[in-house]
């Protein structure tokens, strides 16, 4: 399979949220409805003494999917293999992580909408009858082989739900869906990161984070790293409100979680193309970011915070957004 070279700072976010990653879930904060029903279904089949069903995690980015399934294998107590939907290329890449999977394991594909349809449909069987039906050799020396394989988990995770197709989406007996997480549980999170590194934060700053942080957990915790690096070096150590403030402040963090991206993709929308509606191509190229970008990371919290809307025939702001910004949309529309 192919490698992907990880810059230092990649790495260093892995290990960070690696490090703060809840092992059980007893201990995962947030998505309760989910966490309940998947106690009952790994219950079930540990007393079956059979493989969990195949699960299907979806929702905005950050919000906990790989997390849960690490906790998956560790309630079930098996291993976990992980690949990336992109990186299987080959029917040789799939059929070589496959065939490291001992019984009951978890095969856990992020992204996993992302995989070429030719790879989904090799995938079929495998799913199913727990088989792997492959063409080696070339044209005229092809031979087809079938590969047994031991009953497995697959965990797929995605943030487009709707990108997958009917039969691979179908072939998931347990379908979860994470929503955003509340200020209370994000303020959970941000408390327990705290414990976990061991950096002392007042209650105020938590609050103070907790509310800035797009109902995303990764947020929060990103931010809480970004803030602890102010108070390391402009204060004692230690999180208060004040060192907070600052640092929520030079990394232009609004109070609603918005940041310079988020107020330039709203305000191109409303100085560029009189407030839409826009499509998403021209947008993306107006403020310089890959439509998927938008579409994944930045879209999905403004329209549920009502600044953004999609239309059938583009994006448009909302008049929350005209409000928020201080800007007067008759002068702008007539």
């Amino acid at each position: 399979m192919k490698d992907i070279v990880k810059s230092e700072k990649e790495v260093e976010d892995v290990t960070f949220e690696e490090n703060i990653r809840p092992s059980r879930l007893e201990e995962y904060i947030g998505q309760s409805e989910v966490k309940d029903n998947m106690k009952i279904f790994i219950e079930a089949a540990k007393i079956r003494e059979e493989s969990l069903d195949h699960v299907l995690l979806y929702g905005p980015p950050g919000l906990g999917k790989t997390t849960l399934a690490f906790i998956i294998a560790n309630e079930l107590g098996v291993n976990i293999k992980t690949a990336s939907g992109p990186a299987i290329e080959k029917s040789g890449d799939l059929a070589a992580v496959l065939s490291t999977l001992e019984p009951g394991d978890v095969l856990f594909i992020d992204e996993i909408h992302r995989m070429p349809k030719f790879i989904e449909e090799i995938l079929y069987p495998a799913m199913e009858d727990f088989t792997l039906d492959i063409v080696i050799g070339g044209e005229s020396g092809a031979r087809s082989i079938k590969i047994d394989l031991p009953p497995f988990t697959l965990v797929g995770a995605t943030t487009r739900a709707g990108d997958l197709t009917s039969p691979l989406r179908d072939r998931f007996g347990i379908v979860c869906k994470l929503k955003y997480y509340t200020d209370d549980e994000l303020n959970e999170i941000v408390n327990r990161t705290s414990r976990v590194l061991d950096t002392k934060i007042e209650k105020e700053a938590a609050i103070e984070i907790a509310k800035r942080s797009r109902g995303t957990p990764r947020v929060a915790n990103r931010i809480f790293k970004r803030v602890r690096d102010f108070a390391i070096v402009e204060g004692n150590g230690s999180i208060d409100i004040d060192i907070t403030k600052k640092a929520l402040e030079r990394l232009k963090i609004d109070n609603n979680g918005l940041d310079e991206i988020d107020i330039n993709l709203l305000k191109t929308i409303i100085e560029k193309f009189k407030g839409g509606p826009v499509g998403i191509d021209t947008l993306a190229t107006s403020i310089g970011e890959e439509v998927s970008t938008i579409e994944d990371m930045y879209e999905p919290y403004l329209i549920q915070e009502g600044f953004l809307k999609r239309t059938t025939r583009g994006r448009m702001v909302t008049d929350k957004t005209y409000e928020y910004l201080h800007i007067k949309d008759e002068l702008l529309k007539y």
